[in-house]
């Protein structure tokens, strides 16, 4: 059994997935667009054709999936959980990665060292997606 996150934005997947691309690292695979889907029909919009329908983000052994709400839904609420990452090794990678995801965002705790120890910080990033960043040193 598996179990992954799978995050639906309201228009900005493709745009939110290069920045966590060039966040993070790691690849887009498997991108499917509403055009040519069985949606693609007389109700989609001209301009929901090329949003992404379905797409995995993949990065250093883990992936997350993701893609933008059916056209006429409300954009999404990010609420009620988190992203977390976890970086091994140095501290300094970890805020590399946290600063990356706090450009346009909004730190809610500064990348520090907890009590708890290693470092740890959290962000919401400029789509709303909220993260929490670690490293053991």
């Amino acid at each position: 059994m598996q179990i992954e996150a799978y995050l639906f934005f309201g228009g900005t997947c493709e745009e939110a997935l290069e920045f966590y691309r060039r966040s993070l690292g790691g690849e887009i695979t498997g991108l499917m667009r509403y055009e040519g889907s069985p949606m693609d029909n007389a109700q989609l919009p001209a301009q929901w054709k090329q949003k992404v329908m379905h797409a995995t983000f993949e990065c250093a052994g883990a992936r997350f999936m993701a893609s933008d709400a059916m056209p006429g839904e409300p954009p999404p609420q990010q609420s009620g959980f988190a992203m977390s990452l976890y970086v091994p090794g140095s501290a300094d990678e970890a805020r590399a990665k946290f600063n990356a995801l706090s450009e346009g965002g909004k730190v809610t705790m500064p990348f520090a060292p907890p009590f708890w120890g290693g470092h740890f910080g959290m962000v919401t990033d400029r789509f709303g997606v909220p993260w929490m960043v670690s490293s053991e040193h």
